[in-house]
């Protein structure tokens, strides 16, 4: 099936309206980095280092290159079907009208839980910081605030993370900065070179790095909703996929260059008490009280940045889905004529962003997250093999390491990820994903007609 018979053009007749094509290259990276959140470490840093018994740069830098693969199967994609569906979309076109709507059945778990993760963040920090406020005000906060910001539009949403990204910049600007100084000021390993957060041979542990493997993955959950924009961007075939690849990247050398210095900084990774706030104990050492602060104020800023980010991204898979019919198109597929926004869509995400919020801690949504993200992640390396190198028979020169070896250590490395959540994600994704069949069977009059 072309390509060309699903995307929306202004006055597709199927969808009735169409986003407005305004973000460009710059802004698609901005908004991936906003959702993938440059300051990650900030929260992982403790628990990172301590499973990788000092290795958590060398880990990023693995994470990194893991992921990449992925990425590139991302932008291939979205050169071949530059659509809202994103993951659904592609599976759709590349392999299967039910591959497709499995691939976005379980994505949505994830695209839900993701907001809902971020308003748990922010509002658990920003009742730590102001505890005269209670936990509820700061929920219904975050929450309202990150569904109103959306149903302004995406060009809001644009602006909002150029927003949040410029008061992220200053903050790792400030910690390199200070860490800089402190090491030359005999801090910590007291130099800038060494090759210790990389490879320490008394502490190395192959065993303890790939361990820690999976936190560092979950720091770039997110580069992948950059495709659920495509129809809101400029020359997305383009665009979509040098985004995708830039954010990989970039975000990969912040995690590592913060890593590397806070390693140096701190280099007994056995002496973080709590690990949890491991990164701003450094931040107070290097930076004083003002460094420890912002710090923690930070971790609430990137919580709202991705909130934002990651409700957008929701939102525009359910109407690439809703679209093509696989789910109630009054619902899902309607979008605001002047705001150009699934403003319904937008609305459902902020409801249960803010019920979440009330109802499960941290770790609850945090170990579901990799469930859905990763069989998508899968479902797209799949979709590359299917598209390029089966059916366009794209095998030679460059297109056997494009469509062939990305894709597949793309999904080999996402197979391994996966079979290392909990068994709680494990369960609860069974549900759903059982949900999403059952769905399915009804659509279909008990598996009678074809999806198309």
């Amino acid at each position: 099936m072309k390509a060309a018979a699903h995307s929306t053009q202004p006055g597709d007749a199927r969808a009735g309206q169409s986003f407005r094509p305004v973000l460009s290259l710059w802004a698609l990276v901005l908004f991936g980095l906003a959702f993938v959140g440059p300051t990650a470490p900030y929260t992982f840093f403790g628990v990172g280092s301590v499973k990788s018994h000092g290795h958590f740069a060398l880990v990023y830098l693995i994470a990194m290159l893991a992921i990449s693969f992925t990425a590139v199967s991302y932008g291939r994609m979205a050169a071949a079907f530059p659509e809202a569906g994103s993951t659904y979309a592609y599976a759709s076109r590349a392999i299967h009208p039910v591959a497709g709507y499995l691939a976005g059945w379980v994505m949505i778990l994830d695209y839900i839980l993701m907001p809902m993760l971020c308003v748990i963040i922010a509002a658990v920090t920003s009742n730590k910081l102001v505890p005269t406020v209670p936990y509820t005000v700061w929920v219904l906060i975050t929450a309202a605030t990150i569904t109103g910001i959306n149903l302004c539009g995406i060009e809001m949403t644009s602006r909002a993370t150029i927003v949040f990204n410029g008061v992220l910049s200053i903050s790792i600007v400030w910690f390199v900065a200070a860490a800089v100084r402190a090491l030359l000021a005999g801090t910590g390993q007291g130099t800038l070179l060494s090759l210790k957060p990389f490879y320490d041979p008394p502490a190395f542990s192959l065993a303890a790095i790939m361990s820690a493997t999976p936190i560092a993955v979950l720091s770039f959950l997110g580069f992948d909703g950059i495709s659920t924009l495509a129809e809101d961007a400029k020359d997305p075939q383009k665009n979509v996929a040098r985004a995708t690849v830039l954010v990989c990247f970039v975000a990969g050398v912040i995690f590592i260059l913060q890593t590397y210095l806070g390693q140096l900084i701190w280099p007994d990774y056995t002496r973080f008490n709590p690990i949890e706030t491991a990164f701003s104990d450094i931040g107070r050492l290097i930076g004083g009280t003002g460094l420890f602060f912002l710090i923690a104020f930070l971790v609430i800023a990137q919580a709202w940045a991705s909130g934002i980010t990651s409700q957008a991204s929701a939102s525009r898979l359910l109407f690439g889905m809703a679209r093509d019919g696989r789910l109630p198109h009054g619902l899902f597929g309607y979008v605001h004529p002047v705001l150009r926004t699934p403003i319904y869509s937008v609305l459902l995400m902020g409801g249960i962003a803010c019920v979440g919020g009330l109802v499960f801690d941290l770790d609850e949504g945090a170990e579901l997250v990799n469930f859905g993200a990763c069989l998508g992640f899968m479902a797209v390396n799949l979709s590359v093999l299917s598209h390029y190198f089966v059916r366009l028979r794209q095998r030679s020169g460059f297109g056997v390491w494009t469509n062939l070896a990305c894709p597949v250590l793309g999904f080999v490395i996402c197979f391994y990820i996966w079979l290392s959540i909990s068994p709680l994600a494990m369960r609860v994704g069974a549900m759903w994903t059982a949900a999403g069949i059952i769905y399915l069977a009804v659509q279909t009059g008990g598996f009678k007609r074809k999806l198309s």
